[in-house]
């Protein structure tokens, strides 16, 4: 990095600190570092949260602040670290390998009750690969933890075995890679890739459904990896019974080693989580008046969830210039509605809404039948409506991802799809955020139907 750019961008910090809030530019802008510059793009690190809602609220502005102050950069692009941005290089030969989240280790996985074993298990493997488990199949609903553990083996076999060969891989890119195999005659090469390594890592395997040849050469690496006492690790949103459009004798392969489920958090391990979390940042909560713990109660699904929530309080925060207290909490996640809390019952205890109950309040508030929102039309505002409503099922109810898909008669992919597609949008303030609030408050009140 050239050394005149620590300069510019204390230049293009300074400006920006002078048009924002002290409690906004300390909490979103100050832990930006920049890491490279390629060409005319300036490379900028730090936490993953901050780095979100940087680049969707002030990355124009910066870019802006930017020009001002030289004419050799232009803009700016945000990396998870410095051997991501384009100006340093990977080893030899690793162009094409995944690299697992670098925050992703076992030091800063967080145990409780829901994941021990799945815990426990990852350790073992990375400890001792090819002999303890094999394979080792993680499953449980997104956001809970399994592409972390993923990582944490990847991390692991790479600082305390670096003699061994370790490939990284989602379900989806090893489908992608061996279609573009086929297609330009890399077959070969692309065997050689997946079978002669130690270790073979892969997340979110139910992409290989319906994926016939896909399905038939991942079965043969598998065999080939197993024979050989290659260790191989697989994480999925089902268990391997669940799996129901796999081939068969996936699923039997599947079963050979041990499955291990991550559950939702329990509430300790949500206030764990949160407590590492806002040490990164800084900011100061009013955690004897319980604020994580009403951040805790409000994120109950999984972990992403979890962050997200915290990420909303934050920015209200930041945008009234207010301290984070249990009041700013209840206001960001529960805008006109209820907390919780107020009906002094341990929201982890509390009779959780049904499907239709959800179904209703989404189509109430949205003005349409539920006969629309089950209905096979793929009309935006059905589609939208369809997202909504499963969207909320997952976060306020137990139900698996195949018992929603069941309730909304469809598969699972597309249960998983819309709810993706809602956390990805998912804005403070924004209208489907103020919607997904008045579907809870109507919830929450003891009249709305069932």
């Amino acid at each position: 990095m050239p050394d005149d750019v620590a300069t510019i961008w204390q230049r293009v910090s300074d400006e920006i600190r002078s048009s924002l809030p002290p409690s906004t530019y300390r909490l979103w802008l100050q832990p930006l570092k920049p890491v490279s510059v390629h060409g005319t793009t300036l490379y900028l690190t730090g936490p993953e949260r901050v780095r979100a809602w940087v680049e969707r609220r002030y990355a124009h502005r910066l870019e802006r602040a930017l020009r001002a102050h030289t004419s050799s950069l232009r803009e700016i692009r945000f990396v998870s670290r410095e051997r991501d941005a384009p100006s340093t290089r990977d080893r030899p030969g690793r162009s094409t390998a995944m690299q697992p989240n670098p925050s992703h280790t076992f030091e800063r996985f967080v145990i409780g009750s829901g994941n021990r074993l799945a815990h426990g298990a990852a350790l073992a493997v990375a400890e001792l690969p090819g002999e303890a488990y094999n394979p080792l199949f993680l499953h449980g609903a997104p956001g809970l933890g399994k592409t972390h553990l993923l990582g944490a083996i990847a991390h692991y076999l790479s600082h305390n075995h670096p003699e061994l060969t370790t490939r990284y891989t989602t379900g989806e890119r090893f489908t992608t890679e061996f279609v573009a195999a086929l297609r330009g005659a890399g077959a070969e090469a692309f065997k050689q890739r997946h079978r002669d390594i130690d270790v073979l890592l892969i997340d979110d395997i139910q992409f290989l459904e319906d994926k016939v040849r896909t399905e038939e050469e991942f079965f043969h690496t598998f065999d080939t990896l197993h024979e050989t006492g290659s260790q191989i690790v697989l994480a999925s949103d089902r268990a391997p019974r669940g799996l129901s459009r796999l081939a068969d004798r996936l699923r039997d392969r599947f079963d050979w080693g041990l499955s291990a489920e991550l559950a939702s958090p329990d509430l300790p391990t949500r206030l764990t989580v949160l407590g590492r979390l806002t040490g990164e940042l800084p900011v100061d909560v009013d955690e004897e008046g319980g604020t994580l713990r009403e951040i805790a109660a409000r994120a109950p699904a999984n972990l992403r969830q979890l962050e997200g929530a915290l990420t909303r309080v934050l920015a209200l925060a930041s945008i009234t210039s207010r301290p984070v207290t249990p009041d700013l909490a209840r206001e960001a996640l529960e805008p006109g509605g209820q907390p919780a809390a107020s009906s002094g019952r341990d929201p982890d205890t509390m009779e959780r809404p049904s499907i239709e109950a959800i179904q209703d309040a989404v189509c109430a508030v949205l003005h349409l039948s539920r006969d629309d929102l089950l209905s096979p039309s793929r009309a935006p505002e059905l589609t939208r409506a369809r997202h909504l409503a499963m969207y909320l099922t997952r976060e306020l109810t137990g139900h698996s991802l195949a018992d929603i898909a069941r309730g909304f008669r469809r598969d699972h992919s597309t249960v998983l799809h819309g709810i993706r597609r809602i956390s990805n949008d998912l804005r403070p303030g924004s209208p489907l955020h103020d919607t997904l609030n008045e579907s809870r408050s109507m919830l929450n009140d003891p009249d709305t139907p069932s």
